[in-house]
């Protein structure tokens, strides 16, 4: 699989080159499956089973769209670094 590209710009966004996959099934239509990278997914917090709709703009370009929207929620916190008052209450 190709590796992410990016241009040299600061403002260009990341790129995720991939390629779409073709399952071809005896006595069955093909089925076409693509792929998110996990950098792509865990930007957009995309979890497994959610339901999203593809939007058709033109025949170069396709919209990814969730179909319920879910609030952005931290999947790390930050550790506070210790200061010395901290850890002047600790030693009793």
């Amino acid at each position: 699989m190709p590796k992410k590209t990016q241009t040299n710009t600061q403002d260009a966004p990341a790129s995720y080159p991939l390629r779409i996959q073709a399952i071809r099934t005896k006595g069955q239509n093909v089925r076409f499956f693509v792929y998110i990278p996990m950098p792509l997914a865990a930007a957009l917090g995309i979890e497994g089973g959610e339901d999203v709709s593809w939007e058709l703009l033109d025949r170069d370009e396709l919209h990814l769209v969730r179909l319920e929207a879910r609030p952005a929620e931290a999947t790390r916190t930050a550790k506070r670094p210790a200061t010395a008052r901290d850890a002047v209450g600790k030693g009793k």
